[in-house]
């Protein structure tokens, strides 16, 4: 391993170390690095600039514009209390409906953001009926992530690996969601049956 390769490594290994710990801004690291690496010579300024993968930045930047725009209409919420209502603040409903809207709202918009929005959501009910909202909040991250796992929109890497591997969205919808429905299906039977003894409130808190 040569000499140019080994300082290419360490400074990848620093500018990772530094986003991990969150020590500065992560886009303000990646840039410094990202010139640091052209300004030194591991990569050309028009070989970096042709990398750049243009539909993957746009699509996200048009996915956080849509989000940002939902999450000021209080649609979120709006359907999160609807559950609740529905379910008649039977917990392990709610936790169940509350994972499937999650799942639903993954699919087409960033997961991460739909999780941030939701769980303040869920630790309100949870509050409210006087249970535990730890389970709430496991069961919302891990349908985020199965119902991301759905589509090609649904989450940052699909649209990376759509886009480097030439898959469009029916090729998603085809092979992926038919698999993510029935993971789905079997999350919520694990859970029902896990929490259905533990999430016991009173009629008064219902």
């Amino acid at each position: 391993m040569n000499l140019l390769v080994m300082t290419g490594l360490i400074l990848f290994l620093m500018i990772y170390i530094l986003m991990t710990f969150d020590v500065f801004n992560k886009t303000i690291i990646v840039l410094i690095g990202a010139s640091i690496f052209i300004a030194l010579g591991f990569i050309n300024q028009e070989k970096a600039f042709l990398s750049i993968d243009w539909n993957v930045i746009f699509l996200l930047i048009s996915m956080m514009i849509i989000v940002g725009i939902t999450k000021n209409t209080g649609l979120f919420q709006f359907i999160a209390i609807k559950a609740a209502k529905f379910a008649k603040g039977e917990p392990v409903l709610i936790l169940i409906l509350l994972s499937l809207i999650t799942a639903l709202f993954s699919a087409f918009l960033d997961n991460v953001t739909t999780v941030l929005i939701l769980t303040p959501v869920c630790i309100l009910i949870a509050v409210e009926l006087g249970i535990s909202p730890i389970p709430f909040v496991i069961s919302i991250a891990i349908a985020s992530n199965i119902g991301g796992t759905a589509t090609l929109i649904g989450d940052p890497p699909n649209i990376m690996i759509g886009s480097a591997a030439g898959l469009n969205f029916n090729d998603f919808l085809i092979n992926l969601t038919p698999v993510i429905l029935i993971i789905l299906v079997v999350f919520c039977f694990v859970f029902y049956f896990m929490f259905k003894k533990k999430l016991v409130v009173t009629i008064e808190r219902k």
